[in-house]
């Protein structure tokens, strides 16, 4: 099982960001990972400054998101894409992207729910309830 660490997460980004910069090559999951960094220019300064990222503190109380989490749940649900799992959560993702016009627009109604399941998971110490996650979307595909 791969679990890292908050400050390998932000490794990964910052480092992936460096190497996009200087123009050298990638692996399979950080051009993966680059393609959502792109989409967020407001998390470029975060990301080119490796040491002030594992000092950061995104407390909520602070008002700032966190982006290596927000990176790291479009990279989560960008693997759930790939596999469709839980089953059906592909085509749900689909018709939230028609209805947008944008992939990345559907990827943040399913980060909502995302969110919302792994609070839940934490909140009542238990596995994430995938069937929660899939009608959670669902719902937001059909509204």
């Amino acid at each position: 099982m791969f679990d890292p660490s908050q400050q390998d997460v932000r490794r990964f980004f910052c480092g992936l960001w460096r190497k996009h910069r200087e123009g050298l090559p990638l692996t399979p999951l950080e051009t993966i990972a680059l393609e959502r960094v792109l989409e967020h220019p407001e998390y470029h300064g975060d990301l080119a400054d490796e040491e002030a990222a594992l000092a950061a503190d995104y407390a909520v109380e602070t008002g700032r998101g966190n982006p290596f989490l927000h990176l790291s749940m479009h990279l989560a649900i960008a693997e759930q894409l790939s596999i469709d799992q839980p089953p059906g959560l592909r085509a749900a993702h689909a018709r939230l992207a028609q209805r947008h016009g944008s992939t990345h627009e559907a990827d943040h109604e399913v980060m909502e729910c995302l969110g919302e399941i792994i609070w839940r998971s934490q909140r009542d110490q238990a596995p994430p309830d995938g069937l929660a996650y899939l009608e959670c979307v669902q719902r937001r595909a059909r509204s």
